[in-house]
């Protein structure tokens, strides 16, 4: 890119126009070129260039204004804005540091090859917010607090004891919440739907005061192979990655701030309160491991209290193989099996079995299929004492400090959507597409 740099101040508003002049330069040279698909090597090369010029003065940018911008967009962290809302009022008031509503949409329904990366700008505004103790604290926070969809369905879930959404069905069963996922035509892997519709079961069951312990466990699936078979998770549905359909916003960061921080630290609903205990409402959790977790549905084992897997199920976290970072799997795995094991699974893609001795680090009871049911009811009787909730909530502050936390997602907000627009993961995931357009 030829035009110089911008020089950023200290003053929030004369930086900004600088970035916002620059930026602006930069989009017409790249609405200049062919779409992405068609360009040859020379104008592919010419739009990496830009991107690298503008993606270098967003970060120099907020290096130096990243709390005077989160604080001018919530008041000075008197409005609570969730990410999305974040993001968006972030491209609205600050044009060129965030891609805008209409770049975004244009690029909607496209394969992610085809795109040109701008949710990469969204990973570095969120990373830099995330990594500031103050802003990163209040984000962290606000994504913590009931959905305003989980408000509204709430009323209808404590009349009927059932709340039937797209990929999720929540039932009330004595004391516990039950979850299943009910995404049957790709093995229960994750999709933007799914993780929108988890949030949502998750809130509402730590909102309903009836419910002392919530379970999570796959329902049956459609897949050839495994027809009319409970499955937990087959992680994220890498046909919709492929697709473009996997974002930023709403699933790579959105799950990991929203519906499995919830599982682990509790469900924000009284953020003036002083103690974290009167913060929060900490409920256990149960999974049922049917078949296999695999990827996504491995990493919501590890925020568990209880685990109880059928004899022949696995787990795994093919990440690597992949070309993704499993979540928060890198900073909870560790924790339970220890450095060594947690390399064998995460880089060298070791899948454990519900039987083999190292199993005993992600799951507490191996049982036979037929067992299943009654052993998670026998947990669900165990884990609805009254103490429990409490010392579950302090084994959550003392096993990963909120600023453990902030830190690793701050720059797995950088790592993971860069990863996700990377040449090695798009072509893994149009190998696999087109063999799977082959098998009809």
């Amino acid at each position: 890119m030829e035009a110089a740099a911008p020089q950023f101040t200290g003053m929030l508003f004369d930086a900004a126009a600088a970035l916002a002049e620059y930026v602006g330069a930069a989009d017409g040279l790249i609405a200049a070129l062919p779409a992405k698909p068609e360009r040859n090597t020379a104008q592919q090369e010419l739009a990496e260039d830009v991107h690298h010029a503008c993606r270098s003065a967003r970060r120099r940018f907020l290096g130096l204004h990243t709390d005077a911008v989160y604080n001018h967009l919530t008041a000075c962290r008197t409005r609570r804005l969730r990410l999305p809302e974040l993001v968006q009022a972030g491209a609205d008031q600050f044009p060129g540091l965030l891609p805008s509503r209409v770049q975004l949409d244009a690029e909607s329904g496209q394969p992610q090859a085809h795109k040109e990366g701008h949710e990469i700008d969204q990973g570095i505004f969120c990373g830099a917010v995330l990594r500031s103790p103050e802003a990163g604290g209040h984000l962290i926070d606000t994504m913590l607090m009931p959905t305003p969809r989980s408000l509204a369905l709430l009323d209808a879930f404590r009349a009927t004891g059932t709340l039937e959404l797209d990929s999720v069905l929540l039932e009330l069963r004595g004391q516990a919440a039950h979850i299943t996922f009910r995404n049957s035509h790709c093995l229960n892997a994750e999709d933007n739907v799914l993780i929108a519709d988890m949030e949502t079961a998750v809130d509402v069951a730590l909102l309903d005061d009836r419910v002392r312990v919530g379970v999570l466990r796959g329902g049956t699936v459609d897949h050839p192979r495994y027809r009319d078979k409970r499955v937990f998770s087959a992680g994220i549905n890498l046909k919709d990655l492929r697709n473009g359909a996997i974002s930023f916003v709403g699933f790579l960061l959105g799950r990991e701030l929203g519906y499995i921080h919830k599982l682990s630290r509790g469900l924000l609903t009284d953020p003036d309160a002083a103690a974290w205990s009167d913060r929060t409402v900490h409920k256990p959790w149960i999974g049922a491991v049917d078949t296999f977790a695999i990827g996504g549905g491995m990493q919501l084992l590890l925020v568990l209290d209880r685990v109880i897997a059928e004899s022949s199920a696995y787990f795994s976290l093919p990440a690597a193989e992949e070309g993704i970072v499993p979540g928060l799997g890198n900073l909870r795995l560790p924790r339970l099996a220890g450095a060594r094991l947690s390399r064998q699974v995460i880089l060298g893609g070791r899948r454990i079995h519900a039987t083999d001795p190292e199993a005993r680090f992600v799951c507490d009871e191996v049982v036979d299929a037929a067992e299943l049911d009654d052993a998670v009811d026998r947990a669900i009787a165990e884990l609805a004492a009254p103490a429990v909730a409490a010392n579950r909530r302090m084994l959550a502050l003392a096993e990963e400090p909120l600023d453990l936390y902030r830190q690793y997602l701050a720059e797995f907000s950088v790592v993971q959507v860069a990863r996700t627009y990377s040449e090695d993961v798009l072509a893994k995931v149009e190998r696999r597409w087109q063999a799977s357009q082959a098998r009809g």
